[in-house]
């Protein structure tokens, strides 16, 4: 799910996931040769992502009173806005 914040043609989406230190990482990258709101489109798609993993992964993690003791999303944030792709992390 990549909502167009702006009217703005997307060349191409990768989205890249990387286990590391008791984490899971999403990053998504997003090709324009627009520049306008292309940031929003790679943060939502990160969003989206992690939301997905949380809910596959939730049974793992869920304890007996239906909680999520450690389990959390954080760090979303640009990584890097070019001219032609922006990555969010």
């Amino acid at each position: 799910m990549l909502p167009h914040c702006h009217p703005i043609p997307i060349e191409g989406c990768s989205v890249d996931w990387a286990l590391e230190e008791g984490a899971l990482r999403c990053t998504v990258s997003v090709r324009t040769h627009w520049t306008t709101g292309v940031e929003m489109e790679a943060l939502c798609g990160v969003n989206a992502g992690l939301l997905c993993a949380w809910d596959m992964l939730k049974s793992i993690e869920k304890d007996e009173d239906g909680q999520y003791p450690s389990a959390v999303i954080d760090d979303v944030r640009v990584l890097r806005k070019s001219k032609g792709e922006t990555s969010a992390i």
